[in-house]
């Protein structure tokens, strides 16, 4: 058996692709890097043709989500880690977390990811990751969660829960959630793992309009399905109910700028899963919340972005 397989999905990225592969060459375990061609139009198929150390499987462009089911369909490694093709790793952490994943039996290995800006070429460091007591808060809460390609994950899970086509804006989110229900036993290698590039075709960067109405939309169901199936379980405790409402709570401001109803209906559903929460906001709109309340409050800001946009 293979020791660890890479994922790595692309879709008209040649200028980035060739860094991420080089990023999983040259490890101690055996290695296979398994590039998943989405449907590229820049040459991305001609320059894998001439790469005889990769797994390459094409289809249509059909997205990054469909790309890696099918990337981790032939996934033959023990382990298996994700990486975008505008990311790339940082030399030996497949190695690193292989070894301790295989000397502590471990389900999932984790370490930071550091930002990388492609234009200036600036490394911003992430706060240094201590070791998590519960994997599933840390993922529902608001701080931070590392990132997926900082992870080394057993295939065999991986496979239990493969991305969902439903969640696509959110599937990578969705997909370490899932991940944490099976109840992984987690380890913690120290450092970075990789690096999180920030360029201006991101697809992070690009959502606005309706993808970012979608993108949140999917985030709130994400949590409604998470939190439920918890409940359901009985393993729904207070801590994990007191971060899911870090994220609920932002969430249901976005909300209430065009559905009010529906905002205060997630806002109920933040002070049924914590009677204490306290809201987070400062200032003058802090203020406004705490004295005002939810609704008036959602009611003034309301009509003050009316009044800005009628001005524009």
């Amino acid at each position: 058996m293979t020791d660890v397989s890479v994922i790595i999905p692309t879709y008209n990225r040649l200028w980035s692709l060739p860094r991420a592969i080089a990023s999983c060459r040259d490890t101690q375990c055996d290695t296979e890097i398994i590039v998943v061609d989405d449907g590229s139009t820049d040459g991305t198929g001609d320059w894998l043709n001439q790469q005889p150390d990769l797994k390459v499987l094409y289809q249509p462009n059909q997205g990054q989500t469909y790309a890696i089911n099918l990337g981790l369909s032939h996934a033959s490694g023990k382990y298996v880690r994700f990486l975008d093709s505008d990311d790339f790793l940082v030399k030996g952490i497949i190695d690193k977390q292989f070894l301790n994943a295989e000397a502590l039996e471990a389900d999932l290995v984790y370490s930071g990811v550091d930002n990388y800006n492609q234009e200036t070429k600036e490394i911003v460091k992430s706060q240094e990751l201590t070791p998590w007591n519960d994997f599933l808060e840390v993922q529902l809460g608001s701080g931070y969660g590392s990132h997926f390609l900082g992870m080394l994950f057993k295939t065999e899970w991986a496979k239990m829960v493969p991305r969902r086509p439903d969640y696509a804006f959110r599937e990578d989110r969705m997909f370490l959630l899932e991940y944490g229900l099976l109840e992984p036993k987690i380890s913690l290698v120290e450092g970075c793992a990789g690096y999180w590039v920030k360029h201006a075709g991101q697809m992070q960067a690009n959502y606005s309009g309706w993808k970012s109405q979608v993108t949140n939309w999917q985030h709130l169901n994400i949590y409604r399905k998470i939190l439920g199936d918890l409940a359901e379980k009985g393993k729904l405790t207070q801590s994990r109910k007191n971060a899911a409402c870090g994220v609920l709570w932002p969430l249901s401001r976005w909300i209430a700028r065009s559905y009010p109803k529906e905002a205060f209906e997630v806002v109920n559903w933040i002070y049924e899963l914590n009677p204490d929460f306290e809201i987070p906001e400062r200032g003058t709109i802090g203020f406004m919340y705490r004295k005002l309340g939810v609704k008036t409050t959602e009611r003034i800001l309301s009509l003050r972005r009316l009044v800005k946009n009628t001005w524009k």
